[in-house]
This record gives structure tokens, sequence and C-alpha cells, in this order.
């Protein structure tokens, strides 16, 4: 019998690169994981995310910082001593006591990471090295005051029972061919010559802008010219945060 506390308030999700028992967080991220506008209905491996998190206070941020540093100092100490390198995901719980962990996982998160890493500025493969090397300390780090969104398109019925093999079209069109959007593909296969959907999560749709309001904007702009036979998305992604800038 495993015994738990039943914490309530919103999820939130931070990442940060850890080497030689330090912790660098990125930028905070909140997942939506049910499948159904509303919050409603099953929970899935995440039907969109946006970054940063406007409900987030300077309070709550710190805090999970301070958690994350925790974790990662544990690494380097006995009897772990371990010296983990690479990226710990610390999924978080806001409730009215202030954050707390409900999960550690020792890579980048689905899809948390389609909208962290585009926000990042620094050089990727740089950070990964000083991460590697130790040296994350002497490195710059930086990610970009905007905003980023992502929309999950799904095949209908997921995470239940879904049909694969759904030719997609639109991956071209107009709205796609922009720096500022990215399609990330999560379910897709080749057959015949055709893309085809291949899983649950079939294709994330990121965007980029200066404000949240915008990213979201683009995102579902970008959406609306894909096409695949019982395509599903979710319309509020990003609601939350919308509701509580306001």
């Amino acid at each position: 019998v495993v015994i738990e506390e039943c914490m309530t308030g919103p999820e939130c999700s931070l990442l940060c690169f850890v080497t030689a028992g330090q912790s660098f967080p990125m930028a905070p991220a909140q997942d939506h994981k049910r499948a159904y506008d509303g919050d409603l209905g099953p929970n899935t491996g995440g039907m969109g995310v946006y970054s940063p998190v406007p409900i987030v206070t300077d309070e709550e941020m710190a805090a999970m910082v301070a958690i994350m540093e925790k974790a990662a100092a544990a690494t380097a100490r006995e009897p772990f001593a371990s010296d983990y390198r690479g990226t710990l995901y610390g999924g978080f719980m806001l409730t009215p006591e202030g954050p707390k962990i409900v999960e550690f996982n020792v890579r980048f998160g689905d899809p948390e990471t389609q909208v962290v890493l585009p926000l990042l500025e620094s050089d990727l493969l740089t950070v990964m090295e000083a991460t590697t090397n130790g040296t994350l300390d002497k490195t710059d780090v930086k990610f970009s005051d905007g905003a980023a969104a992502c929309v999950i398109l799904a095949s209908g019925g997921y995470p239940l029972a879904y049909e694969k093999g759904k030719e997609i079209t639109g991956l071209t069109a107009g709205q796609l061919d922009t720096a500022d959007v990215t399609v990330y593909h999560a379910g897709t296969a080749i057959k015949d010559g055709r893309l085809v959907t291949n899983g649950g999560r079939v294709l994330g749709v990121t965007a980029t802008a200066n404000t949240l309001p915008e990213a979201l904007k683009k995102a579902y702009a970008a959406t609306e010219s894909i096409h695949f036979d019982k395509l599903h998305k979710r319309s509020d992604i990003g609601a939350r945060a919308l509701a509580a800038m306001q």
C-alpha cells in the first residue's frame, strides 16, 4: 500500500542542465495532459504546451530553482556520487503551500522541450559540450525573453483506440514556410511514398513570438493548413495563461 500526499494546483515543468552537482535552469513550461478542452477526458502524453508560464510567481520560480539545485547537488554526493551530467526534468505541482515535486526524469520532457529549446539563444551544442565537460558555469546559457507555444495534432480516439495510416497533407503550406514555425514529427511514417500517421500524437506544431498570445495565434494558424482523417487537437492550449495575463 502506497500512501501519498494529495497535492492540488496547476502543474509546471522546469528543465535544468546538470553538471558536477550544479543546476542551470531553462525556461519553465506548462503542459496540457487531458485529451479534451477544459482539461477534460483521459490523460495523454501531452496535447500542447507553452513557455514561459505567466502564472508562476517570482517566489514560486525561486522555490523550484532551489529544489532543482538540491537535487543536482545530491547527484554528486555519497552514496550516489554519480557526478550525473545531462538534463534533469522536474515536474512540479504549484500547491497553495508552494511548489512541490511530482516527479524527476533524467531526460528532456515531451512536449516541453519543443517550446523550451526554441527559446534558447545560446548554441545548444556548446551548452551540451560544457555540460559534459563540467564547464557550464563558464558558459553563457541565455534564453529569449519571447514565448513559444506548441499544439499537438493527434489521431482521433487518442489516447485510447485510434487508427494509423491516415495520409497527412498541408505541411508545405505557406503558414509553415516561416522561421518562427516548426513542425515536430511524433508519430508519422512513410508508406508507399506518402506521409501517414503512425501513432497517437502525430505532429507538434510550435511557434515562437515576442509574446505568448502571438505565439499561440501563430501555432494555431499553422495547424489550420495540416490535414489528416480524424485529426484531433485541443482548441484551448494556453487559455489559463491568457486569462492570468488579463
